[in-house]
């Protein structure tokens, strides 16, 4: 399986990519917890399909000492003792974030509040700037077909 488009090889994606990973600097340098943010760039994948980010994000959220555990349980994390109130508040913000399209009002004021209740004002731009962060990723991986498997840890530095 190969990608409609070459996004690494050409040069109006390299442009692209390069505002983006600099978007993605921005919140990794933030206060929001390197954790947490694997956890959601894992689960908007999952729900957007995109199997790259998918690959990309378990092995890199793996190497950096994120148990198998938590990992597999990310798509079940309702009903799974292992994630904490703020990342179950962070997953939960990244779910209605990315299915904005099924719910007739976008984030629910609950989900805000609780966010907030467990992420500071630089956390919560950096959390929700993060979603959409993702799933803009997501959707070019997912149009393009970018196939998964691949990759590898600190691939892209």
């Amino acid at each position: 399986m190969s990608a409609r488009l070459n996004l690494f090889g050409n040069p109006a994606a390299g442009k692209l990519l390069k505002h983006f990973n600099s978007a993605g600097k921005v919140i990794s340098d933030s206060s929001l917890p390197a954790a947490t943010a694997e956890l959601v760039k894992i689960r908007a994948s999952q729900i957007n399909g995109c199997g790259f980010c998918v690959d990309m994000h378990t092995k890199e959220a793996a190497h950096a000492g994120e148990t198998s555990l938590r990992l597999n349980l990310i798509a079940a994390w309702r009903e799974a003792t292992v994630f904490t109130d703020a990342e179950r508040a962070a997953l939960e913000l990244t779910e209605q974030g990315t299915r904005i399209a099924d719910a007739a009002g976008g984030v629910t004021d609950d989900a805000w509040a609780n966010a907030a209740k467990h992420y500071d004002e630089e956390q919560l731009t950096a959390l929700v700037s993060l979603i959409a962060l993702i799933n803009a990723y997501n959707r070019l991986n997912v149009i393009v077909q970018q196939p998964a498997g691949d990759y590898q840890v600190g691939q892209f530095g």
